[in-house]
């Protein structure tokens, strides 16, 4: 995980009050009756699900679906006082999570990077990667993702300045379908000063693609 901080192009308005972020409830998965379903796949399948190297595939494909499905929850966003910090940007990339989608229930690779204007406090570096785990744990699709954590780090923040980018490879497109193994989906939420500030939009963008380049 990579990180920078840049100052951004002064502006004097004052930021507008940020929303707070919203989630759906975390999933209950049970786990046994899940162990069930995936035999009874397994013989659907024309598996035998009795045979050396699958009697315990149907438990433990239950428990990954349980530990993927119900994340711990997320505490309290630690922030610290930092004046120097003031007014500049701050932009925390090369985070990589496992999500699924929604649609066809394949794995996507979601890499996240985040940007916000610091105002004299600046977010926990750990943070930002526990809140994209938090919100890539559940059947997902790219574009809410991205939405979502940019409402948790504006609400964490306070602060609607706030950027966010992910690229996704979406296993539901590279494995069926028309399987372009090479397709990549880009998403871009930016409220506040990121969308109204081209400048500071741009070195947004400048950034995360150096942070790109050097990975």
């Amino acid at each position: 995980m990579t990180n920078a901080v840049w100052p951004p192009a002064v502006d004097d308005s004052d930021p507008p009050m940020s929303q707070l972020a919203g989630d759906e409830p975390v999933a209950t998965v049970d786990t046994p009756r899940v162990t069930e379903l995936v035999r009874e796949l397994l013989i659907a399948l024309g598996e035998n699900p009795d045979r050396e190297g699958l009697v315990d595939t149907p438990a433990r494909v239950a428990a990954w679906w349980r530990d993927f499905l119900c994340p711990a929850p997320l505490s309290a966003p630690t922030c610290f006082t930092e004046t120097r910090a003031s007014d500049q940007l701050v932009v925390v990339g090369g985070m990589s999570v496992w999500s699924l989608c929604e649609h066809h229930m394949l794995p996507m690779n979601l890499e996240v990077h985040v940007g916000y204007v610091a105002n004299g406090t600046v977010l926990g570096l750990s943070k930002f990667g526990r809140i994209a785990q938090r919100y890539a744990g559940r059947l997902q699709v790219q574009e809410r993702f991205t939405h979502q954590l940019a409402d948790e780090v504006s609400s964490a923040i306070a602060s609607e300045d706030v950027a966010v980018a992910v690229r996704g490879v979406h296993l539901c497109m590279s494995m069926r379908g028309v399987r372009m193994e090479t397709a990549r989906t880009s998403t871009l939420q930016a409220v506040g000063r990121f969308k109204t500030d081209p400048v500071l939009s741009q070195q947004f963008l400048t950034l995360i693609a150096g942070q790109r380049g050097a990975a």
